[in-house]
């Protein structure tokens, strides 16, 4: 059953007219819009990313999400479905909506031609208010690159490119991904 999207919600409305949509929509400040489907680039890159994080994280109380689960940034009216995020310790939820996760201590991001000026300075721009962010990080489609944004004092953020056989650190969950392992791909 397809809908319609309205042309502007409160966010309780929105939450109420996700619930009955058959797609998952993208939420700022009452303007709603349809998310776009992934390539097999993407999907595969996610799926990669997902698993380096969940066999890292193995015994610590933290939990890896998937882009099925919406993040919250209430200071700023923004809701989106990252392509994945992790959360450790308490799960917060949004006071009014507890399928929406407000405290994501990491943030991964697939890039892609369509999304890869938001990814880096809408989107990131957001995400940065949310208080429990530590790491952002950002995997290409182009090439075999991952950029890991750290939060610093204040407001500030330092960007660490990583290439081919270099290990990712995340520093606010103690781990290090494997890149080579990130892009994997035993189809070719």
């Amino acid at each position: 059953m397809a809908f319609t999207t309205p042309p502007h919600l409160t966010w309780k409305a929105f939450v109420e007219f996700e619930k009955n949509s058959d797609e998952k929509h993208e939420y700022l400040r009452g303007e709603v819009w349809a998310m776009a489907g992934g390539t097999p680039e993407h999907g595969r890159l996610a799926a990669n990313a997902i698993g380096e994080l969940r066999s890292s994280l193995k015994g610590r109380p933290c939990v890896v999400m998937t882009s099925d689960v919406r993040v919250r940034v209430s200071d700023t009216d923004r809701s989106t479905y990252p392509d994945t995020f992790v959360v450790c310790g308490k799960l917060i939820t949004d006071p009014d909506d507890e399928n929406t996760i407000v405290n994501p201590v990491v943030i991964v991001e697939v890039l892609s031609p369509g999304t890869e000026a938001s990814d880096r300075g809408e989107k990131f721009a957001h995400y940065q208010h949310l208080e429990s962010l530590k790491d952002y990080v950002l995997l290409s489609q182009k090439e075999h690159r991952v950029e890991v944004f750290t939060r610093g004092a204040g407001a500030s953020w330092l960007m660490t490119p990583y290439g081919p056989g270099q290990k990712v650190p995340l520093p606010s969950l103690g781990i290090e991904l494997d890149l080579d392992a990130l892009y994997f791909n035993p189809l070719g």
